[in-house]
């Protein structure tokens, strides 16, 4: 469920409609010379075998994907064609890149089209744009693994290697390396997207960061404005600013040789109110203190995963700590110990685990194609903390976490580390305004198998519950803040958009994008006037 996730830390032209590819290059071409055609545009509907199959190639599996149809793409101009068939007919699109979704936003449109883009797959490097190219459908493992043995550079997305680039992109992506290179979209330079712009005519454009590129505002929406709002991303392009020539090795960041890794654990009977507190203290001070760009601890990344009540849980410890680190420079060993001693301090606890140095591709991919880390049915919400948590936070946090109750399935809080490079950036050069944060908060409860509808609202009731009270002094929401930043829109949650759980008056839009949505739409007006693309918390045209 997490970007940051705990597994990870351990181990043909269109029949319709105008076709327009922007300014494709003899690079482009060259991307796929010498190799076969792709595969044509795939139809699935009920009854066919493949169906099923289909639907089941989803993470979250509390929803059940039953739509008129899946069109499987393996093209642009395939995606154009499956779009502009959509709109003449009058339905509802669905995108799916790797299927991950906190919500049902990538699998029934019903009784619409699901467009899955998982055959769009290739990595390559454009010299014509000198940049790398990521199609759409390529998952994190690719990405990395590609990257990384073909010109030993990478991108700082997530660690959760199913997950597919095309929502995680647009949605600002982060992982283990954002504290030293900053969130995904800081290194986008490109992307191309299928766009309805007028009735009758579906396009691709690509779009640059280039400050004369007349669809700039397009590229800059797709810097954290959201999966599914503007159309259907088919290829990102990815250079980091400022970098210079043509050799690809020098165009993006080269993630460390060695990572070093460490682990610690608290039991809940071996802490109170007093010790958690201060175990909760420790933790948010000292990010506080070397959350700033270009702090000497940058390449420190950690996740504490909070489980509810004592008892069995996936990893050892009702209080798990993970963190790695650059392995590299001298003294980093020392370095990574420090951290975990100045978060234990005062509270006791097992000892952190000797750091283990792994080589950086075996980390990164450690999930590999797995989605067993986040399968299942489950409800999940999200935050940024700019602050640690104040007393009432703390209080909220251990009265309903430190005691087990077997009506509530597996559920708990994971504060990952935030902050760093991805503080550098100005909140409106991206579409993502989060850029003062120290942690991501995520809360989780996963629902009873199998599914019940006294079960599902127990546990769901039990979650909202928690969330509410956690944020008591603001309307049961994250409201920006001194402590508060809102949410993060690739954890989606609709409970922000429905006022009965949302009591702040201000709206989920605020939460999610805060003073960037309003530029969101006009981006939206433009691209999607008719508003085609579209889902519960999706962006809306300004007129």
């Amino acid at each position: 469920m997490s970007e940051l996730s705990r597994r990870g830390f351990l181990g043909g032209t269109a029949a319709l409609g105008l076709v327009s590819i922007g300014s494709a290059t003899p690079a482009d071409a060259a991307g796929a010379a010498g190799c076969p055609p792709p595969a044509g545009l795939v139809t699935v509907v009920p009854g066919d075998p493949r169906y099923e199959d289909l639907v089941l190639r989803r993470i979250n599996q509390r929803f059940k994907a039953r739509p008129a149809a899946f069109r499987l793409v393996h093209s642009t101009e395939q995606v154009v064609r499956a779009v502009s068939d959509a709109v003449l007919s009058r339905q509802r699109i669905g995108l799916r890149s790797g299927g991950h979704c906190y919500e049902n936003f990538t699998g029934d449109p019903a009784p619409g089209v699901v467009i899955d883009l998982s055959g769009m797959d290739a990595v390559y490097f454009d010299s014509a744009r000198r940049a790398f190219v990521v199609e759409a459908g390529a998952t994190l493992s690719e990405v990395y693994q590609r990257l990384y043995l073909g010109w030993g550079v990478t991108l700082p997305a997530g660690d959760c290697g199913s997950v597919g680039a095309g929502g995680h992109v647009q949605g600002g992506g982060y992982g283990p390396l954002s504290r030293l290179h900053g969130t995904v979209v800081d290194h986008l330079y490109a992307v191309e997207v299928v766009v309805a712009r007028k009735p009758g005519q579906v396009t691709a454009v690509v779009a640059t960061r280039e400050p004369d590129d007349p669809h700039r505002e397009l590229w800059w929406a797709h810097t954290g404005g959201g999966g599914g709002n503007f159309g259907v991303v088919t290829r990102y392009w990815f250079r980091t600013p400022g970098a210079d020539g043509g050799d690809p090795r020098t165009l993006l960041p080269k993630p460390p040789a060695t990572v070093l890794k460490g682990f610690q654990q608290w039991s809940w009977e071996g802490l109170n109110r007093e010790s958690f507190g201060k175990l909760i203290r420790n933790h948010g001070a000292w990010h506080e203190r070397h959350s700033a760009p270009g702090s000497a601890y940058a390449s420190l990344v950690s996740l504490l995963s909070i489980n509810k009540g004592p008892g069995p849980h996936a990893f050892p410890g009702d209080l798990f700590l993970a963190a790695q680190m650059d392995g590299t420079p001298p003294g980093a060993a020392k370095m990574l110990n420090d951290y975990f001693a100045a978060v234990s301090d005062g509270v006791g606890g097992r000892p952190g685990i000797t750091p283990v140095a792994i080589p950086w591709l075996a980390s990164a991919t450690a999930d590999g194609q797995s989605t067993a880390g986040s399968a299942g049915r489950w409800k999940g919400k999200s935050a940024y903390l700019r602050r640690t948590f104040t007393e009432q936070q703390i209080d909220t946090a251990y009265r309903k976490l430190s005691t087990a109750d077997p009506a509530i399935g597996p559920a708990m809080l994971w504060l990952g580390a935030y902050g760093g490079a991805v503080n550098a950036v100005d909140p409106a050069a991206t579409a993502l305004p989060q850029r003062d944060s120290i942690f991501k908060a995520i809360y989780s409860v996963t629902l009873p198998e199998p599914s019940s509808s006294a079960g599902d609202a127990t546990n769901l009731d039990w979650l909202r519950g928690f969330y509410r009270e956690m944020y008591a002094d603001t309307g049961g929401v994250p409201v920006p803040g001194e402590v508060n930043d809102g949410a993060y829109i690739n954890y989606p949650d609709v409970d922000l958009a429905d006022p009965e759980h949302n009591t702040s008056g201000v709206p989920w839009y605020t939460l999610y994008y805060k003073e960037n949505y309003p530029r969101l739409r006009r981006v939206k007006s433009t691209w999607d006037p008719g508003n085609v693309f579209r889902h519960p918390l999706s962006v809306q045209p300004d007129r």
